[in-house]
Order: C-alpha cells, then structure tokens, then sequence
C-alpha cells in the first residue's frame, strides 16, 4: 500500500539556532517549509547553554566581585543566594522550558512545524517517528546538533548524574561537586557552583585545563580555580564511578573522590546512524557531516551546525545558516572561510581564542612566531588586579591565531577576530592607535614583542 507523503519546498530537520533561522527566512520567502523537531524550538542555546549558563556566570561573577572589595575599596560582606538565579532562568530565560513563544514565531511565518525525531528515508525523505512522511521539492536542510557525550566509565550507567541540562536547571546549589572534564561547559559551570558556596573537584583526562586552548590558558584557569578553593586533577584517568545513598565516588589511578552530585562535561557528540545519512550516501560512523564551503552535503541537503564539526557554537550556526538560505535560495553567497573562527569560554577570567594555537600552525607547517603578555603588566590590568595573558601567533606578516584572557576577554576578542579574518598585517596593527588605559591595549603591548619566525 502506497504511503501517503506531506510535500514541501524544504524540510528542515532540527530547529536550534541555525534552523530555525534558515527554516524561519525560507517560510518569509514563501517557501513551503516543513520544520522538524525532536525537543524544544529554538535549541540547546536559548534553554540549557548559551542565555541560562551566562545568568548563572553572571551571578557568581558579581558574587566575586563583592568578594574583591576588601583592601581595593572597603568592606563587605557577601552572602550568596541561589533561588534568584533559578528563578530568573526559569522565568526570564526559559519560559520554564516552555518553547511555545519560538514555536509561534516560526508558525507566524508561515512555517509547519512538525515535532517528533526526523529520520532521512530517501532522497529529499524524512520519516518523523516512523510514521509520517515528508518530502521536499528543493531540498533538506539538516541542523539536528549534539547531545552530552557520556564515556562508558564502569559504573556511572544507571546512576543520576548531571549533564548540562541538570546542572542548568538545578533549584538548590549542592554542598559539593565533582566535575567531570574541564572544557568550557565544565569549568563556567564548576567555578558558578563553587561561588555558590558548593565544594567542587574539576578531574580532566587531559593534561591541563580547557585542553583545545592554549596551554598559558589553561593553566591560569587552573591557578585561579585552585585559588578560589576548587581542587583540580589533570591527567586523571577515572577507572569506576559509584553512587551509594546521598553520594558518588568516582575512582582514578591516582584516588578516590566524594561528592553529592557529580557533572559529566566531556564534550558532544552526534548519532548520524539515527539521523539515517546512510541513505544520501554519507558515512552513519562518522563523527560530523561533511559539507562543502555552500554546506551542501549532499544533492539536495544541506548541513549546519554543531553537526557539520566546524566548532559547537551558535555564532557558527548562525554564520552557516546564512550561508545555507542563499544556496537554497539560488542565490549567490559567500563561501564559508574557517580561519578566524571565534570562542569563548566564560570563566573569570575570561578565555577568548581565534584562529589556531600555535601548536595547530606549527603542525600545518608554519613558521610561526610567537609573543605573550600578562595583562597584569598592563596599565589597565595593573590598575584592576586582573589574571590574564594575551598570546599572538603569527606567520610572517599576518596573525593566524590568538588567545586573549581577563576581564572582558570576550569583548577583547573583537579586535584579535577582524585582525585574524581580514589578514590585517602586523606592521598595520602595530601602527594603530590604542585607547589608554584599556585592557586592548595589552594587544599592543604583544604585537612589540613579535620576533622573527
């Protein structure tokens, strides 16, 4: 019997940042478009990273600096409080987990949205769970992103630990913590409970802290994470995780440690054998979706996002969406560069990189050369008590790389990225004027310091 098919223009599968971007622009032009999603519109960002993780951040980082009047400005007692941060993610930033204000917003434009888990079963075919039909006359746009990668440790199945999702949407602050990896999401995550007054134990497998950045980062987050009472273990191997009444022990080579609750922060991953690529000819076993500089992954689907590997950020999203909506489109566009891609990781301090560290341009065959400056040599730096480094790596006339750490590192960022991007050459940079005394003029400062390659 002939299974009846829903037609549109285009199905986009997955409606986080990127999707729902490239879904809501293709219904405006007056697209027949179809969106497909499993969770909540609007993805990962709105609800359990980017908007509530930085209400988290932002709490405990006015927690330390109350901490830091005694000796630079007065006295003061601060005392943390953390119901007015879960209320106000609930409330202000998630609607409590409550899509219907993005739902409406895609469905105004005259999209369809479809909820279930989209599934590719032919050519232009997506099947939502397994049982209603969608094809596309265009094409298929593909933007399902990642979920918590957990590592198959001996014990930890079955237990109730966190990911993200718990941590962000936990209502009291526990009275002490084990963070398991110390990239970015587990190190915001355990300096916010740390400041709330949880003890926390950050174990990394790696051999230092935020392992994708550059080893000074790393290392100052390490020194300042220590400092603020936080117990750090890198190049731990954790062998068995235990969870017994109230409490998780989580075993390594070198000991054992105890907690209440335990977060699992080791990365993301996708499932391309659930997405079923298999049938447009893409490998399932593959860790991302390979596209092209249009995001075309194949005749008539497009890819973007977390799951194309081109860095889990929703500025990556949303850069390649614009670039996907003109190809679907017909229309003519940019090519997707990777150069100059920006990230930051909200801790105090602040870690903002762009481009390659110098060990990735060394490895590509550079010849780089390399200067580091600590912000507190700075006027600015000096003048605030800030940790912080500023690293610029370089080739013979243009950065390709650079890792700025401190207060407003994020914000910093913006100048080392266009610089990066544009191959703005160094002596051009080295004739520009700095405003005084900022933290960006710390940039300047390092630029000085470039020797030869």
């Amino acid at each position: 019997m002939a299974v009846y098919a829903e037609e549109f223009d285009v199905i986009v599968v997955g409606l986080g940042p990127g999707g729902e971007e490239v879904a809501g622009r293709l219904a405006e032009a007056g697209l027949a478009v179809a969106g497909v999603e499993a969770d909540l519109v609007g993805g990962e960002c709105p609800y359990w990273g980017c908007v509530p993780s930085k209400m988290m951040i932002r709490a405990a980082d006015l927690l330390a600096e109350g901490r830091r009047i005694p000796g630079m400005a007065g006295q003061a007692a601060v005392v943390s409080d953390w119901a007015p941060v879960a209320r106000r993610i609930r409330e202000e930033a998630t609607d409590h987990w409550n899509d219907k204000v993005a739902a409406d917003r895609f469905t105004d434009k005259g999209g369809t949205l479809v909820r279930g888990r989209g599934r590719l079963t032919g050519p232009r075919e997506v099947t939502v769970d397994g049982t209603r039909v969608l094809r596309a006359r265009r094409g298929v746009v593909i933007s399902t992103g990642t979920h918590a990668s957990v590592p198959p440790i001996p014990g930890l199945a079955g237990t109730p630990y966190w990911t993200n999702h718990a941590a962000i949407e936990a209502e009291q602050v526990p009275e002490s913590l084990i963070v398991l990896g110390a990239g970015a999401v587990g190190a915001e995550l355990a300096q916010v409970f740390r400041r709330f007054g949880a003890e926390v134990t950050v174990i990394e497998g790696a051999e230092r802290m935020l392992p994708q950045e550059e080893p000074e980062a790393g290392e100052l987050i390490a020194k300042v994470f220590t400092r603020e009472g936080m117990s750090v273990h890198t190049g731990a191997k954790v062998t068995r995780v235990d969870h017994h009444g109230a409490a998780f022990t989580v075993m390594t080579e070198e000991g054992s440690h105890r907690a209440e609750r335990l977060l699992v922060a080791t990365g993301r991953q996708t499932d391309l054998a659930a997405l079923g690529v298999g049938v447009i000819g893409l490998d399932e076993s593959a860790k991302a979706i390979d596209v092209d500089e249009h995001m075309r992954a194949a005749d008539g689907v497009w890819a973007l996002g977390d799951v194309t590997g081109k860095g889990a950020f929703t500025h990556m999203a949303m850069y390649q969406a614009r670039i996907a909506l003109a190809d679907v489109l017909g229309e003519q566009g940019p090519a997707a560069a990777y150069h100059a891609v920006p990230r930051v990781t909200f801790t105090d301090p602040e870690v903002g990189s762009v481009g390659m560290t110098a060990r990735q341009a060394s490895e590509k065959g550079i010849a780089v050369r390399v200067a580091t400056t600590e912000v507190s040599s700075s006027a600015r730096g000096w003048i605030h008590g800030a940790d912080g480094l500023i690293k610029l790596v370089a080739d013979e006339r243009v950065l390709v790389g650079a890792t700025c750490a401190g207060p407003y590192a994020g914000e910093v960022l913006g100048l080392l990225t266009l610089a990066v991007h544009s191959r703005v050459p160094i002596e051009e940079l080295k004739r520009m004027i700095y405003a005084y005394p900022t933290f960006h003029r710390a940039v300047e400062d390092t630029l000085g310091q470039l020797g030869r390659p």
